[in-house]
């Protein structure tokens, strides 16, 4: 059983719709059928699913709403993180999600097709390999900002219609200080401790490179 229930969810962002409060519940039991599967998530994290993932996700939701018709790439979205929970949140926005290990995918695509998301898309692929163009890159600690940017840097849309510039944006933890060394005059920094009071957050950010 969870440690905490989908009501840390509604918690920070009360003003969600029916639909999206159903979907946010659903998803408990769709990864711990899913994860019994094929393993997306440690045993051990299974638990604290929706504040070490979901609510970890919309982190980036405290920083930017998503307007309608702006594509994302989420690159190595794992079991869908950051993706599947900014997608419910953001009906109207356009997810890619990519991942380099097909049994993920699996598990993405199966998620989202239980949710009824029909703004998410899901592939078994490098980012290099990824057609198209986005106003947003997204991820969750998967690599060396340095090496990510290196990934993404040709794949932003020059139409930027949302109220941050089109770029990146990355969850991360710990100290960023030589990680981000060269890049500290261009990004933004975000503590989401400043967002969410429980401890898992303390070290927690939100990191936001603008490409423009």
């Amino acid at each position: 059983m969870p440690d905490e229930s989908v009501e840390l969810i509604y918690k920070y962002f009360p003003k969600l719709t029916a639909e999206q409060r159903e979907q946010f519940a659903m998803l408990y039991q769709l990864y711990e059928d899913w994860n019994a599967k094929i393993n997306v998530i440690s045993r051990k994290d299974l638990p604290h699913l929706y504040e070490h993932h979901v609510l970890h996700s919309l982190g980036i939701a405290k920083i930017i709403e998503f307007k309608k018709e702006t594509r994302i790439l989420d690159v190595g979205t794992g079991g869908g993180f950051p993706g599947i929970p900014l997608a419910i949140l953001f009906p109207d926005a356009k997810f890619t999600l990519v991942d380099s290990i097909g049994k993920k995918i699996k598990v993405v695509q199966a998620v989202s097709e239980g949710l009824g998301l029909k703004n998410v898309r899901a592939y078994h692929q490098r980012v290099e390999e990824v057609d198209g163009k986005f106003h947003f890159i997204i991820s969750r600690a998967v690599a060396d900002f340095n090496e990510f940017y290196r990934w993404v840097k040709t794949k932003f849309a020059p139409d930027s219609f949302n109220d941050l510039p089109n770029g990146i944006i990355a969850l991360k933890g710990g100290d960023l200080k030589e990680e981000l060394s060269f890049y500290i005059n261009k990004t933004k920094i975000y503590d989401l401790d400043k967002f969410f009071e429980e401890s898992y957050f303390e070290t927690k950010r939100v990191v936001y490179l603008s490409m423009k």
